[in-house]
């Protein structure tokens, strides 16, 4: 496999943080409105694994979906590999080139192998075809499906395809990977074997994972932990060890309703 770094840890250049928000605000319908994102102020590294959670409406999809230039903020700023997303003019652009997404849903096209699923975000790039197979080649063996290029979603287990998934997120080279509940639809053994991957991707290719999740076992498994409640970010956990990490009090004061 090409061992030739990503864009995530390309330009030695750039800011240390490959995302910053500043007193970002979202406010949802007209008058008072609902206020999803309330002066969040926040910043992830190059090449951090990280996890936002928080109870529903706290407001982490919204989030996402301001990382991902998804949506625009109604206040606020939000830099993503170093640009500030409102003077970018073209986003879809933007996006295809620095944000991989992968959701609850795999999302895949049914009619497409795995191999082709992995091309389609290359196909708007100027990638020649030659290119795009080898690069979804290489995918595929670093998510340990290079037995599986030519199998439909439908011939595959949940968990494969959420690989097929990753790995499509990837096929771009960004510099940042967002995961909304990524191992929402699987069972607890395919969760922990997507996020463990997830973690071996983030270390050998040093691109930047932010995940969103429900689930303390997801959280136990990466670098630090924002929480989130009411539109704000309230807590910040460093794990020290995936293995050792008790966050039972962490979770009881900050995760239980008030």
């Amino acid at each position: 496999m090409s061992e030739a770094p990503t864009r995530a840890i390309e330009d030695e250049q750039m800011s240390e943080y490959i995302i910053e928000t500043r007193d970002l605000v979202k406010v949802y319908g007209d008058g008072a409105g609902v206020r999803a994102l309330d002066g969040v102020d926040m910043h992830v590294g190059r090449g951090e694994f990280v996890t936002v959670m928080g109870p529903s409406g706290s407001g982490k999809s919204t989030l996402l979906n301001m990382l991902g230039a998804l949506d625009r903020p109604t206040e606020g700023q939000v830099l993503v590999n170093g640009q500030d997303l409102a003077a970018v003019r073209d986003l879809d652009t933007f996006r295809a080139r620095t944000v991989g997404f992968v959701f609850q849903l795999h999302n895949l096209i049914p009619t497409l192998n795995a191999r082709e699923n992995i091309e389609v975000p290359m196909m708007g790039q100027p990638i020649g075809r030659g290119e795009r197979r080898r690069r979804s080649a290489e995918l595929l063996e670093r998510v340990g499906l290079e037995e599986r290029m030519h199998h439909l979603p439908s011939q595959l287990s949940g968990g494969q395809r959420q690989r097929v998934a990753i790995a499509r997120s990837l096929a771009n080279e960004p510099a940042l990977v967002l995961a909304d509940e990524p191992t929402g639809n699987l069972d607890s053994q395919s969760g922990e074997e997507i996020v463990a991957l997830m973690h071996r991707l983030n270390e050998e290719m040093g691109t930047t994972f932010v995940i969103v999740t429900h689930d303390l076992a997801v959280a136990r498994q990466t670098n630090r932990v924002l929480v989130m409640r009411d539109g704000r970010i309230v807590h910040e956990h460093a794990v020290q060890s995936p293995y050792e990490e008790d966050l039972k009090a962490f979770r009881d004061s900050e995760l239980k309703p008030r």
